[in-house]
């Protein structure tokens, strides 16, 4: 179980922060139930959601994580999806989604933005599917390392490629 003022994903919706735990005093709402109150870190509005809930809850990563996560983007397997399929292509990013791991939406990210230079370079641009998967993983991967960092969440990007660059001349 979650404490209050602890920091969150959840599912989806990204990094929340739980504001309350216990019954919801809303009618029509079951009186025995214990629910979180969850507060999006980065919208407006409020989360109610059993402790039991089937919706995918984890404790943010560690700083030594993001760091070593960092490290690890030159390592990463090329797993992109060249599947012309649509449907095909969305059950795959879906996939790296759901899970909810930082590796993963960083393996999505990267092959998404290896698409995205080629599109370029061709003079065409990203797909819709694969621009709304970067944007969703995007989203979730610089909202929490945002709260982590401590810095912008406009300026995880530049962090990312400013540390890669460092541990690069290191070597």
């Amino acid at each position: 179980m979650y404490k209050i003022g602890e920091y969150i994903i959840y599912g989806n919706d990204g990094v929340c922060e739980v504001e309350n735990i216990g019954v919801l005093n809303i009618p029509g709402i079951d009186k025995q139930k214990i629910y979180y109150t969850l507060k999006p870190v980065y919208e407006n509005g409020r989360i109610f959601t059993p402790i039991d809930t089937s919706v995918f809850m984890r404790s943010l990563i560690t700083y030594e994580e993001v760091q070593n996560l960092i490290k690890s983007i030159p390592y990463i397997e090329e797993n992109k999806c060249d599947e012309k399929n649509s449907r095909s292509l969305q059950l795959y990013y879906k996939n790296l989604l759901q899970t909810h791991e930082c590796s993963d939406l960083l393996t999505l990210l990267s092959g998404i933005y290896d698409k995205k230079a080629k599109a370029i370079n061709s003079g065409k641009k990203l797909g819709q599917i694969d621009d709304r998967f970067m944007k969703a993983a995007e989203g979730l991967i610089n909202d929490e390392f945002s709260l982590i960092l401590g810095i912008p969440r406009e300026e995880i990007g530049d962090y990312i490629r400013e540390k890669i660059k460092e541990y690069e001349n290191k070597q």
